[in-house]
Parts: C-alpha cells; structure tokens; sequence
C-alpha cells in the first residue's frame, strides 16, 4: 500500500490526476519523479514525497523515477547520493532501470538555453550577485533591468560559449531568462539560469565549468523523460509560472507541476540547510545521529519503515502546511511494536539485592512471556539466583505515601519469580547511598503468587547478577526543547534551543542472558522501559549498545483522549 492511502482513499492530487486520465491527457500514463538534492540525507519530510510518488505510480499502475539534481557541485557527494539510495530502498520502493541525474542533460540544457538566446529570451549578465538581488524590486516595488538587458542576440551567444569554455571567474557573469522586471511574481523578474563555478562535479569532472540553476533544470529535466506529473512541496508554488515558461518558450513536452504541504514535526528542524548545521558544527553525531529526522538517524534508532508509511498515511496529503505532533509518528511505532516485540527485563541502573535465605549454589529457571500480545511467540527460561539487581529507582529508603515499590520492611513480586521483602540496607560509607539490599523471599511464592492470598502492591523487573549480561543503553530524547525550535527572538540563534539532555548513555546496565546473541537491529521491549533497538553501528559482540525507540508511555492516545477522542 502506497503512503497516498490506501488504493480506494483519495486526496486533491488523485484527484486531478483522475481528471485527466478521464480526459485522456498523456494517454492515460502516470509518470512521476523523486528528484532529491545530492548534498545531505534525506530526512522524514523527504519521505512524504517519496511515498506519495512512488506510491502514486503504484496506485496508477504507472511509473517513477529517480533522478538527482546534481547542479551545484560545491555541496554535493557521492556519500548523499548511496545514502539516498538506501534510504528510498528501505523504504520499500525501487527505481527499477529509471536512475537519472540532471547532470545527464547538461549538454542538452545548454542547447536549451542557446535556443532562448537565439528567441531573445535570454541575455548574459555582468551584475554580481549582490546587485541582481538590488535591482529586482520588492513585492510593491517593481525591478528594474539589468544594464545588459538588450544585449544583441550574437552577443548574448558568444559570451555564453566562452562562459562554457572557461573564460571568465567564478560570478563574472551569469546567462539571465528575458521575462519581465516589473512581474508581481519575483521569480519572474528575469531569473539566473547559467552561473560560472569553476569547480569539478561528481560525475562530469572538468567538462563543465557553468552549472544551470534548479529553476532552469527542474522542468525541463521532467520534459526530457516524460513525467506527466510533477510534484512538489508548496515552496515551489510560486515557482509554477516560471517551470511553465521554460517549458513553453523552448517549446518541449509540458510536464503538469502540483504542490502538496510539506511535513513539519514539532520538537525537530526539517531543513536540509540546519540539519548541515547540526552535524557539521558536532551539536549531533553525524547524520545518522539517532536525535536527528533524517531516515538514516530513524533507521538506527529503530523506527520501521512500516511505522512511518503508517504515520504518512494518517497524516495524509494536504494543501496547506501544517505541524504534526511528533508523538503520532511515535504511536504509529509503538503499535507495530507492541505486537511484534519480544520481552526481556533489562535493569538499567542496577543496585545489587542478595537474597539472604536462598540457597547459595542454587539457579532456578523462571518461565516467562515473550510477548503477551502474541501467544505464538511462547515462552522463555530467566534463572534465578541469590544475589539480583533491581532497579535503583525501584527502592526508596524513606519513602513518600504513594511509593509502592521496594523499602525497609516491605515486601514486593519479583516479576516471573518470588516475593522478597527488604531486611537491611547497606550504604557507602562516604555518600550515604544505597549499595546492596539485603532480603528475604517466600519460597512458596514461586511464580510471583502467594499461596496464602496475600497482596503485594508493587511487581519489580531484575535480572540474576552471576548470569545477566552488560550493555551500553542510550536513551534519547526531543533535541529540542521548543516545540517550534525555529521560532527564536531576532538575533537569537535557534540553535539555542537545543536539548542538553537529549541523550543520555547508561554503560553499566545488566540485561537478562537471552540478549546476549542478538544482531544489530533487532527490536525488543525491555519491561517496564520502553521500545529497544540494537544499534547498527557501535554494539559488539563483547559488549552490545541498545538504543532506546520509544517509551511505553503513549503522549498521543493521551492528548486523543483530552481532545475527545477526535
């Protein structure tokens, strides 16, 4: 199923699509394009526009491309254009034989640009790009033209044939769309379409030395392999008229251009150009940083590719932007978990329990749920023994009233196990603080039920200290601490709104033997703590990192319920 909805649920865009099937536009074809920047990796907004036109070409039995716009070689490489790769396969989607990049038409843009210069549609510029930017008038305030304007046509043709050959440095000049100055649309008052960088490009090398703008690429590139259905955010809406002259004044095939709202999250930035900020200045830990929305940054924090197809089907496709709580997006995986998730009990902060009145050379072998949600998945062994550790924040030497779980002279379950109450407490002798508890157990509570009907209020997850293993455990947070991390007073840098307490790294955390072989990936609940996933990059076998996912906590079935459940 395609993240438009499902095959019979409709948005605007199907429905101008259906439209023209209907009137036979194109011969009925649907033919659309993943036309991603080469210069980062793609992140969960990205994701909506591959979702919508990989799965639009499903619904309509069509086709879709992937094609890169390689245009500024300054801030591409091949490391983002594998990343993309991998990110659209894991999505679930495939190109197929239909990957392009714009850089395969440079030689035919360059002869659509000679052609508009030959109609008078284009001139050669020697403004730099500070007095292009003076001169092109406001939103009241018409430009005005440029001092080249009226260029004779063999002029305009021979400064661009040097241009190509080399001639002149880097913002000498640049080959500028004749349309008008005065137009209401900006983008309209005579566009740069050519600029010089003498820099090498990731597949051309040196042939190049002008590079065509994406206003100049996109539409054409479309024309050249035939999309018939050209969408984009809506950032690009004012840019319409624009794509449809190029298209119409070199006269080629016209692709139909659609905007869409793009995905905005709370807690997050989804600009390519902050994201660069981020990881560039090591605020995150590259673009895989498991704080960060890009897909590669999800992946590893074990987010499925399923979840957020679901998560981009609820959303669904809208013509004005809007701000989704990100808490959806966590639902939507804490759903697909809770169901396929095995358990296990992890202690992450442990302190040492010793069970007094267990035998010493004793080990049990507990019997335990794997997944409650789902009885094929059976049953595991956890063994028992005299000396656990529970959680530290599972005791309290002085409780408040509420505290239920382990103090002096009180007794709680050990999940799966026996009830134990507390005896004796031993502290450190320079911090006062809890080291080692020392208890008793009911033997005739095995399987945490007491036979004479007694009641504990309180079940505790532990693990057997001469049998658990260690790991690392990073827990993640918002990176921001704004909702709006944008939204920042003038001279305020939004970078101050990031989060210092967005990771947080366990290293002494015990977990129970049945972990001890698990491979880079693998999804599991630890009780009582939340969604985990083993980290693709840092665990070992000697010692694995887990991060975690999600919380049980769901804040979205929580603020559906304080909205009525709408």
């Amino acid at each position: 199923m395609s993240s438009t909805g499902s095959p019979s649920s409709s948005n605007f865009i199907k429905n101008i699509i259906d439209e023209d099937i209907k009137n036979n536009k194109n011969n009925g074809r649907v033919h659309t394009r993943f036309p991603p920047e080469p210069n980062g990796y793609l992140h969960i907004g990205h994701a909506k526009s591959i979702c919508l036109n990989f799965g639009l070409a499903e619904d309509y039995n069509g086709l879709c491309n992937l094609r890169f716009d390689d245009t500024n070689p300054t801030r591409e490489e091949v490391e983002y254009v594998e990343s993309i790769k991998n990110d659209i396969r894991w999505l679930g989607f495939d190109w197929d034989d239909r990957l392009y990049y714009a850089s395969d038409y440079f030689d035919t843009l360059f002869e659509y640009a000679v052609r508009l210069i030959k109609k008078g549609k284009a001139y050669v510029c020697d403004l730099s790009a500070q007095e292009i930017r003076e001169t092109r008038g406001t939103l009241t305030k018409p430009g005005t033209n440029s001092p080249y304007h009226n260029r004779s046509i063999e002029e305009n043709l021979d400064l661009f044939k040097r241009m190509r050959a080399g001639e002149f440095e880097d913002g000498h000049r640049v080959l500028r769309a004749k349309i008008d100055m005065s137009a209401g649309n900006l983008n309209m008052r005579d566009p740069v379409m050519y600029r010089i960088l003498m820099t090498s490009h990731h597949r051309t090398g040196d042939k190049w030395c002008i590079y065509p703008t994406y206003d100049f690429t996109h539409g054409q590139s479309d024309s050249i392999e035939g999309i018939t259905h050209s969408i984009c955010t809506l950032e690009f809406e004012d840019h319409r008229p624009l794509y449809d002259w190029y298209l119409n004044e070199i006269d080629i095939q016209r692709s139909r251009q659609i905007e869409f709202a793009q995905l905005n999250l709370n807690y997050t930035v989804l600009s390519k150009r902050k994201l660069r900020e981020l990881v560039e200045e090591e605020y995150v830990n590259g673009w895989n940083d498991p704080r960060l929305p890009t897909l590669s940054g999800l992946r590893r924090r074990g987010f499925t590719p399923a979840s957020i197809r679901k998560f981009l089907d609820l959303i669904g496709i809208a013509k004005r932007d809007s701000i989704v709580d990100i808490a959806l997006l966590e639902h939507c995986l804490r759903e697909e978990l809770n169901l396929s998730a095995l358990r296990y009990m992890a202690v992450l902060r442990p302190l040492k329990v010793v069970i007094t009145n267990y035998p010493e050379d004793s080990v049990e072998e507990m019997e335990a749920v794997n997944n409650p949600e789902d009885p094929s998945a059976g049953m595991r062994h956890i063994p028992f023994s005299k000396v656990i550790y529970i959680e530290r924040e599972d005791f309290m030497e002085d409780p408040p009233k509420k505290f239920y779980r382990l103090a002096p002279g009180r007794e709680v379950r050990l999940r799966y196990a026996y009830f134990i109450k507390c005896e004796k407490v031993i502290k450190d002798k320079k911090t006062g603080e809890p080291i080692e508890l020392h208890c008793t157990y009911d033997p005739a509570s095995r399987g945490g039920n007491s036979p004479d009907g007694r009641k504990v209020k309180s079940t505790l997850h532990w693990v057997s200290a001469a049998h658990s293993i260690e790991a690392e455990v990073r827990l993640y947070s918002h990176l921001f601490t704004k909702e709006n991390p944008s939204d920042v007073e003038e001279g305020e840098d939004w970078k101050s709104n990031i989060n210092p307490d967005s990771l947080e790294v366990l290293t002494s955390c015990r977990l129970e033997p049945n972990l001890k072989d698990v491979k880079p990936g693998f999804h599991c609940q630890f009780e009582r703590q939340g969604y985990f996933t083993v980290d693709s990059i840092d665990s070992t076998d000697r010692k694995p990192v887990f991060n975690r996912t999600v919380t049980l906590r769901d804040a979205w079935v929580r603020i559906q319920k304080r909205a009525g459940g709408k």
